[in-house]
């Protein structure tokens, strides 16, 4: 599910366009405001790979003295910081335009920042290899095309919250296509059966169509329409057990897959696929580490 189009040829005369590079500064702030919170070797890699972390941290303490930013230390990491947004610096970055209509989540204290830290990191790490396979291919996947928490009606009073949702150019040559995915990352913390659960919450939102207070029923105008010109393929990612365990997991989605009606419609308009965090960590997103939820062999993300 994707949009290709071609690669415009037309390049700007060089010393004619002004630099589209943000300051490192703001960059910082727009990915905590993003993702909520990130360590200072996320940020590093996200942002500045290319040079030394002391760039990053200099400008984190610059930031952390204007009140702007504040942090936690974790637990046994050898005094790993973790930072995010004070109110103020949430205040300041609530208007930005790269991340206009993006759901405020301001952290009010070192308690709350405390509590949300291991899922948060754990969803931002998959990202990074994201950004990492995306850096090394030529494509385009940078720090504002991963959105955490992700909420969507699907009727009834009830929604789907995606983890995140990713959003990639894979170029080819002179062709470019656009994908798009809704992410789910599990750390084992939830039964099996409440993961494989997820598939049917993302089949509702594939088939929910609102209808408008006074008017008549339309079919045929899903919801999901207002942001997405296609469905966004669904990545379940694993970690925080065993090998086996999550071989287990991803066989009881597979299992969904082959046993609901309507999530067994969705996998024949939408790929599905599950992989471990380990692998993309080890070998990139776009080997062949993600298992087809529908069949099949192991394959890349992008051929899912």
């Amino acid at each position: 599910m994707e949009l290709t189009t071609a690669q415009n040829k037309k390049r700007a005369t060089p010393g004619l366009t002004p630099s589209t590079v943000e300051p490192l500064k703001h960059q910082i702030m727009a990915t905590l405001a993003q993702h909520r919170m990130a360590s200072t070797s996320q940020l590093h890699v996200l942002l500045r790979p290319d040079r030394s972390r002391q760039s990053v941290s200099e400008q984190l303490n610059d930031l952390l003295a204007d009140r702007l930013v504040d942090f936690v230390v974790l637990p046994q990491s050898s005094r790993t910081r973790v930072w995010y947004l004070t109110p103020r610096g949430a205040r300041l970055t609530r208007d930005w335009p790269a991340l206009r209509g993006r759901p405020p989540y301001p952290i009010t204290s070192a308690t709350a920042a405390s509590l949300k830290t291991p899922h948060t990191l754990t969803v931002l790490r998959a990202h990074l290899g994201f950004v990492a396979d995306a850096r090394r291919r030529g494509d385009e996947h940078g720090h504002l095309d991963w959105t955490p928490e992700v909420f969507h009606s699907i009727g009834d009073g009830e929604r789907v919250v995606a983890d995140a949702v990713m959003h990639y150019t894979l170029i080819e040559g002179q062709q470019r296509r656009k994908l798009r995915a809704f992410v789910e990352v599990d750390r084992s913390t939830m039964s099996s059966e409440r993961l494989a659960a997820k598939l049917i919450e993302y089949a509702r939102l594939w088939t929910y169509e609102p209808q408008p207070v006074g008017r008549r029923r339309q079919a045929g105008n899903p919801g999901w329409l207002r942001w997405y010109p296609v469905f966004p393929r669904v990545l379940v990612v694993l970690t925080g057990a065993s090998r086996r365990t999550m071989d287990n997991r991803i066989s009881d989605l597979k299992a969904m897959v082959a046993h609901h009606p309507i999530v067994a419609d969705l996998a024949r308009e939408v790929p599905l696929g599950a992989a471990v965090l380990e692998d993309l960590d080890g070998y990139g997103p776009t080997s062949d580490v993600w298992v087809p939820l529908a069949g099949g062999t192991a394959r890349s993300w992008t051929e899912l």
